[in-house]
C-alpha cells in the first residue's frame, strides 16, 4: 500500500512540474503543446474553381464585377454553451471562392474604413503625397467601380440525427470475479442546407438561384475491460469520437454554388474542361443531393436546359465521380464543345453564350 502511495505522489509531482506558479526565463508558465503547421483549407471543389480561373484567363474572358453580400445563418440554432452552432463567416467563404475562380470582386461586405476615409477626405483631412501641388486626397466622381451582380443567401437548415444506428456487446463469465468486457459503437447522420441567389445590381432582378444540402456523419466507438488480478481490480476503457467538420461542410456548399455560378458566367460547357485539374476525393455533397437546385436565367435554350439538369448531378466537378459525365448533363464522349473566342464582358449580341451582363433577351 505504501508503494502505491509513493508512486501516486511521484506522478503528481511530475505533473506539477509541467506547470508552475512562477514564470520561467522565457516569460511563460507552460509551453503550449502541438506543432501542426498552418495549411491550406481547400474543399473538393477548390481545384474546379482554380481551373475555371485558368480557363477564363487563357481565353481572355472578361467577367462582370461581383459583390458578396450577407450570407447569414438562418437556422436559429444556439449552442448549449452559448453562441451559434454554425459559422457566421459564410460571406467570407464566398468571397474566397469567387477569388479562386478569378472573379472581379468589389467590396461591399465591410465598407466601414472606406466610408470613414471618404468623410475625412471630404473634410480635407487626409493627405496624399501623389497629388502634385496639393497634398490632400481628392474625391473624384466615379472613382469607385460599381458591381454588376451581387451574391447573397444563407444557411437555411441544420437537422440533427436524421438517422442513427448503434450496437453494444457485453462478454463476461458467470463467476463473481470473472473477466468482463464491453464494446459499443454508434453512427449518426445530420445535414445542413444552403440557399443562394445572384442578383442584378441595377435592376434587382434575381438571375440565378441555387440550393444545396450536405449530409455530415459522426461516429463513436468505446471499449472496456473489467478484471481481477489477485487482490487488484483493473478497469480499462478506451474510446474514440469523430464528427465530420460542420463548418467545412458549409464551405463545401458555398464553393459548389460558386462553381456553378462562374461556370455559367464563363460559358463553360463541359466538366471535361477541368478534368485534369479536378483532384477531389469524391463529391462531398454526397449521393443524396440529386434534387432541383433552383432556377436561373443567365443562360437560355438547350444550354440552359442542360445546365439545369447538371446542377443536380452529385458527381459534377469531382474526380472519381465525374468520369464520362459532361457538365450540364452532356456526354463527353461526343464531339468537344465549341469554344468561344476571346470576348469582352458583357458579351455581344452575336455571342452564342448568353451570360450575366447580357441584359437583353434573358427571358423568353
Amino acid at each position: 500500500m505504501r508503494t502505491r502511495l509513493v508512486s501516486a505522489a511521484l506522478a503528481a509531482t511530475m505533473l506539477a512540474g509541467c506547470v508552475t506558479p512562477s514564470a520561467g526565463s522565457d516569460g511563460l508558465y507552460a509551453t503550449p503543446i502541438g506543432n501542426a503547421p498552418v495549411t491550406a483549407n481547400p474543399t473538393a471543389y477548390t481545384p474546379a474553381l482554380n481551373c475555371l480561373a485558368s480557363y477564363a484567363a487563357a481565353r481572355g474572358f472578361g467577367t462582370p464585377r461581383i459583390a458578396v453580400g450577407r450570407i447569414m445563418d438562418y437556422t436559429g440554432r444556439i449552442d448549449e454553451e452559448g453562441g451559434r452552432q454554425l459559422t457566421q463567416g459564410a460571406s467570407l467563404m464566398a468571397i474566397t471562392a469567387f477569388s479562386k475562380a478569378g472573379a472581379r470582386l468589389v467590396e461591399r461586405f465591410d465598407t466601414s474604413v472606406t466610408e470613414l476615409e471618404l468623410r475625412y477626405a471630404n473634410s480635407r483631412l487626409i493627405g496624399d503625397e501623389s497629388q502634385a501641388g496639393e497634398d490632400v486626397r481628392p474625391i473624384l466622381a466615379g472613382q469607385i467601380p460599381g458591381s454588376d451582380y451581387f451574391f447573397v443567401g444563407g444557411i437555411t437548415e441544420l437537422n440533427y440525427n436524421i438517422r442513427s444506428v448503434g450496437a453494444e456487446a457485453f462478454v463476461g463469465g458467470t463467476a463473481v470475479r470473472g473477466d468482463r468486457g464491453v464494446l459499443t459503437g454508434r453512427l449518426f447522420v445530420m445535414n445542413i442546407a444552403l440557399d443562394f441567389r445572384l442578383v442584378d445590381t441595377r435592376s434587382l432582378e434575381v438571375v440565378d438561384v441555387i440550393s444545396y444540402q450536405k449530409q455530415v456523419i459522426g461516429r463513436e466507438i468505446r471499449a472496456g475491460v473489467f478484471s481481477f488480478f489477485d487482490d487488484t481490480l483493473v478497469d480499462v476503457g478506451l474510446g474514440e469520437r469523430a464528427l465530420e467538420p460542420i463548418q467545412l461542410a458549409v464551405r463545401a456548399g458555398v464553393e459548389r454554388a460558386v462553381v456553378e455560378v462562374m461556370a455559367n458566367i464563363y460559358g463553360v460547357g463541359d466538366t471535361a474542361v477541368c478534368a485534369a485539374e479536378i483532384a477531389a476525393n469524391g463529391d462531398p455533397m454526397g449521393p443524396t443531393t440529386a434534387q432541383a437546385t433552383g432556377d436561373f436565367i443567365t443562360l437560355q435554350g438547350p444550354v440552359a436546359a442542360a445546365a439545369a439538369d447538371r446542377r443536380s448531378e452529385v458527381d459534377a466537378w469531382a474526380d472519381d465521380r465525374d468520369d464520362g459525365l459532361g457538365l450540364r448533363g452532356r456526354d463527353v464522349s461526343g464531339p468537344a464543345p465549341a469554344q468561344n473566342g476571346s470576348r469582352p464582358w458583357p458579351p455581344t449580341a452575336e455571342d452564342p453564350v448568353v451570360a450575366p451582363g447580357a441584359r437583353q433577351g434573358l427571358r423568353n
